[in-house]
């Protein structure tokens, strides 16, 4: 049997297929198709076979059963160094298949569609394309298999220069295999949140390269960004660049951090972030207003910063920004006076992302840990309810602060305490192994401003010694979750001292 060369081609993205099957029936292949591949390929003069034409069999259920089929398999598994394995196919009157071209249903787009039905996602899962993918690189030595048009051009570039190479043949077999894990693992999630399951027994995750970093932490250290496959609104991947150069390692870690700490604020709100940890957050009327806020707060630390805010930046506020040095902007959106005076800094990055304040309820935190990793659903609450602990009660005023103070110490390292008034941190204390020293750290911080300000505490006190040292600075009111067996000597401190408490008895360590 004279064994022809032939190329199967049946993709979803008809990215550049023209011209490949042109030239490789120009290579005297012989063309296998499907469906609208064949159609376009006909449609383009291209002599084209029907699987039906190799297989002998009609399609059939749809067109659910097509390539699963003996003649199209052992077509792809034959390996042509086996004389037992080329014996059977002669006998059994089936061809060899040498190149495979295939990419699969589109269920990301199906399910990225509108309330899109369960049985319509279920519909575009794809059997035949991955059996088919699978087979041929398995059989990898003798066969070439594309799933991403961008190699069509290596392929034909070899062919005509004596073959395909081994080294191509491997590579585009791990191509393969990336593809359809991440396929599965797509699969596999889309039906694990429709069933509302939040850890597996396995867990499979997909994510698609955003960029090559030119360095990770520190300049030794390499780095890449990779973005969810299927990302949730609000989120920093879904931001849209409007100038500057391209992002960091830091810049991403450092403006994810802003970004999920300013979705705790419905008014007007701007925060800043050095080294994922909040330096200066503000609240106001307008952004211009709460901008100022959060450059008061510490006006030495978000120098070369982070800023994100929820609303649409003004000329003015842009004018404020501008009189220091900062790496990011993130906004809502930018005014074009805003964008004009912020452009005049070649290195500033603005990045635009209308969906800023959504929040996603159901995300879960993943952490990698030497050979593992470490899943938690979100810290969604900041608090419950509020039990006022002492005789004094604290005022509506110095409540609102204390609501304010809870949000912002949620999102800072742990032991971490905030000082805050006015809508606006005045001091924080952040990433201390002990809860004294991060109360000091945060009065010191203050300064004068700690007088009138309230105190936030991500967990309880230890010990009396932090309501003793918030009573020396002036603090008026403090919140924290409660719980220590100590709690009594806490109240007892700030009852001698005048200063409100109130238990929320929600914790917030951030590690």
């Amino acid at each position: 049997m004279n064994m022809k060369k032939r190329a199967l081609i049946s993709v979803s993205d008809k990215t550049g297929v023209i011209e490949f099957a042109k030239r490789l029936d120009a290579l005297g292949y012989e063309i296998i198709s499907t469906g609208g591949t064949e159609k376009i390929l006909k449609d383009a003069g291209i002599k084209t076979l029907n699987i039906s034409d190799i297989t002998g069999f009609p399609e059939c259920l749809d067109g659910r059963v097509k390539t699963l089929h003996p003649a199209v398999h052992a077509g792809l598994l034959a390996m042509r160094g086996n004389a037992e394995h080329m014996s059977q196919l002669e006998r059994l009157n089936i061809n060899t298949i040498d190149i495979v071209a295939v990419n699969l249903y589109p269920f990301k787009a199906t399910i990225s569609k509108p309330d899109v039905e369960f049985g319509e996602a279920v519909e575009n899962i794809d059997i035949g394309g991955p059996t088919m993918l699978r087979s041929a690189a398995k059989n990898y030595q003798d066969v070439a298999v594309i799933t991403d048009s961008g190699d069509y051009e290596r392929v034909i570039s070899e062919i005509q220069t004596g073959g395909v190479t081994l080294d191509t043949k491997k590579y585009l077999m791990y191509k393969v295999f990336a593809h359809t894990a991440a396929y599965d693992s797509l699969i596999s999630n889309y039906l694990k949140d429709k069933l509302g399951i939040k850890f597996p027994q396995s867990l499979t995750m997909s994510f698609d390269l955003v960029d090559t970093l030119r360095y990770g932490e520190n300049s030794h250290q390499e780095a890449v960004y990779y973005k969810d496959v299927m990302p949730d609104k609000g989120v920093l991947t879904n931001a849209v660049k409007l100038h500057g150069k391209e992002l960091s390692y830091n810049n991403i870690n450092d403006t994810s951090a802003a970004l999920e700490l300013l979705k705790e604020f419905d008014k007007p709100a701007v925060v800043a972030v050095k080294h994922a940890n909040p330096c200066g957050v503000g609240t106001g009327e307008n952004v211009y207003g709460a901008y100022i806020k959060a450059y008061e707060a510490d006006k030495v630390s978000i120098f070369g910063g982070i800023i994100a805010v929820n609303g649409i930046v003004d000329k003015r506020t842009a004018e404020e920004i501008n009189k220091i040095f900062i790496e990011i902007v993130i906004a809502k959106s930018f005014d074009e006076d805003a964008l004009a005076v912020l452009k005049t800094k070649q290195n500033i990055r603005l990045l635009k992302l209308e969906d800023i304040a959504l929040k996603d309820k159901s995300a879960v935190v993943m952490k990698k840990v030497s050979g593992g990793l470490l899943l938690q659903t979100s810290d969604d609450i900041v608090y419950e309810g509020f039990t006022v602990v002492t005789k004094t009660k604290p005022t509506e005023a110095a409540l609102e602060d204390l609501k304010f103070a809870m949000s912002v110490v949620k999102h800072t390292r742990s032991n971490a305490i905030v000082l805050a008034k006015d809508g606006a941190t005045v001091g924080m204390g952040i990433g201390q192994t002990n809860r004294i020293w991060a109360t000091r750290q945060a009065i010191e911080h203050a300064g004068e401003k700690a007088a009138g300000a309230v105190l936030a505490s991500d967990a309880f006190f230890p010990f009396s010694d932090c309501a003793e040292e918030a009573a020396k600075a002036g603090v008026t009111a403090i919140v924290q979750p409660g719980g220590s067996v100590k709690d009594a000597e806490s109240i007892e401190a700030c009852d001698k001292n005048g200063i409100s408490m109130i238990f929320t008895g929600i914790r917030h360590f951030k590690h």
